[in-house]
């Protein structure tokens, strides 16, 4: 049963030590001087191994518990000015005022579409799938590598943002919505776990492909290499190196992984489920992808703000170093559609998708202020411009519109 008495309200503390007045500390002070005021007030060195760490000491007892009397009073209050997307001193804990407006309106709307795999009925695909004659080989080949990589790509994603980036930008709205795209990421995991059990195939084989699979090892092999900085505990930022380092490790992420290296597999299942095939599947992958692409529009957003605050980190160098991993990405990506589609199903074949990923790269790289790596690319799948749109409809009575909103957002217009 459940106990709703506060739990501390009747534990006494073996010693009370009397407060100690801690000094204002001002928003953006450096840490020299308020090391000096915290030797004054008789208090330990700050010690501050993140430079995305809030600068404002707070007193603690003895105990190692951080009770609110002894947050430190009198400190200025924080000003828009005060925010910036890394390197900031300002106290992360006020989420107000907001200084990008756009990242908190990306919070929100990543919360009003909420969803649940669980909400999804996968009888179909079941049925399908049970079927000898249901699917061909090929087809098949297709959905397992799919579930293979992507069960493993969010998994990354997340660890990549719980345990590097989240430590690195400091500002609190965009803090927020990472938190929802964590959230999301998990979530993501989850829907693969629940395809992958509704339809009675081999955990291990599908959970363990990035690792036995070269198709899929490669990928994630790639996404690898650029988490070793942001999650060493070690490295911070503030220098023209280590910034450069955290921008080219969010273009790896957030425009390569999400923004290219997703992309074969979501037309895939998504056009199974187009011609009737997986349907159960392809709804999961419908609505991952809207995340997805919400994803990859912040961190398009944060590149941009980090470019505008430090002009300095966006040299020519490093612009042709982004460009030089863009075209190995899509190389990469090129090879894992060969390689999934050695013969070509539903209407699709490896070479569709190789102008595919150019013309998806040559967006990505206008999108950040690249130049485009393939001119004249064009897109041979025009249907998927529908598919992010989302403006499918479906039967309210058979199957959750894909437009769905959390009921408090829902409009009646």
């Amino acid at each position: 049963m459940l106990n709703w008495d506060d739990p501390l309200a009747n534990t006494k503390l073996t010693s009370d030590p009397a407060p100690r007045a801690t000094p204002a500390i001002r928003a953006g002070q450096g840490l020299q001087e308020i090391d000096k005021l915290m030797a004054t007030a008789g208090q330990a060195p700050s010690v501050n191994p993140d430079p995305g760490a809030v600068s404002t000491p707070i007193a603690a007892s003895e105990h190692g518990s951080i009770g609110l009397e002894n947050i430190e009073m009198g400190a200025a209050r924080i000003q828009v000015d005060d925010k910036q997307i890394i390197n900031c001193r300002a106290d992360l804990n006020q989420l107000v005022p907001f200084k990008y407006n756009w990242a908190w309106q990306k919070y929100l709307d990543a919360c009003a579409n909420h969803w649940m795999p669980q909400e999804i009925n996968m009888n179909a695909d079941i049925a399908l799938w049970k079927d000898p004659n249901g699917l061909t080989e090929d087809e098949r080949t297709v959905v397992k590598r799919n579930m293979g990589f992507f069960s493993t790509a969010d998994s990354l994603v997340a660890n990549n943002l719980v345990l590097a980036v989240y430590r690195h930008i400091t500002n609190p709205e965009c803090r927020q919505y990472l938190l929802r795209q964590a959230f999301e990421e998990a979530l993501h995991t989850h829907s693969y776990q629940y395809s992958v059990e509704s339809l009675g195939l081999d955990e291990g084989e599908i959970f363990n492909m990035y690792r036995e699979l070269p198709a899929v090892a490669r990928k994630a092999e790639w996404a690898l290499s650029f988490t070793q900085y942001l999650s060493d505990p070690n490295f911070h930022t503030g220098t023209l190196e280590n910034d450069q380092k955290l921008l080219r490790e969010l273009v790896a992420f957030y425009v390569i992984f999400e923004g290219i290296f997703f992309y074969v597999g979501f037309v895939q299942i998504l056009s199974m489920g187009r011609r009737n095939k997986m349907t159960g599947t392809a709804e999961q992958f419908q609505y991952i992808l809207r995340d997805e692409s919400m994803h990859m529009n912040f961190g398009i957003d944060v590149i941009n703000q980090i470019k505008l605050e430090n002009p300095q980190l966006w040299s020519e160098k490093f612009k042709q170093e982004l460009c030089a991993m863009i075209r190995e990405a899509v190389q990469l990506e090129t090879q894992y559609a060969y390689d999934t589609m050695p013969r070509g199903i539903l209407g699709l074949n490896a070479p569709m998708f190789e102008e595919y990923l150019k013309f998806i790269a040559n967006r990505r790289c206008l999108q950040v202020g690249l130049p485009e790596q393939y001119p004249g690319a064009s897109n041979p799948f025009p249907w998927m411009s529908e598919v992010l749109d989302l403006k499918k409809e479906k039967n309210f009575f058979e199957t959750r519109v894909t437009e769905y909103q959390t009921g408090g957002t829902l409009s009646w217009d």
